[in-house]
């Protein structure tokens, strides 16, 4: 178990004719993200030349806290409501700061 903070990228590309109906559902996610106990950082990007691309970065106290908000029931309600607006399942990286 370490004690450094836990980095998430995740990429989530929306299907061309469900850009801002992706973008609704993870908009939702912001706030009660942002509430969560161990959350450091949680910011929603969309890509400036492809906009059928988000990515959030996010930033935690802990892999427990991760998990939780991974287990959390807005993240399981908005993982059910990506079918059908997706390209492709969510590209979700883990990262230790080294420098």
């Amino acid at each position: 178990m370490t004690n450094q903070t836990i980095r998430v990228v995740a990429r989530i590309t929306a299907l061309p004719d469900k850009v801002e109906a992706l973008k609704t559902v993870l908009l939702t996610l912001i706030e009660p993200t942002r509430q969560e106990p161990g959350a450091i950082r949680y910011e929603l990007l969309q890509n400036k030349s492809d906009s059928t691309v988000f990515t959030f970065v996010e930033e935690w106290e802990s892999e427990p806290a991760l998990d939780a908000h991974l287990n959390s029931p807005h993240i399981q309600a908005a993982l059910v409501q990506l079918n059908g607006l997706v390209a492709a399942a969510p590209d979700i990286s883990l990262y230790y700061l080294i420098a």
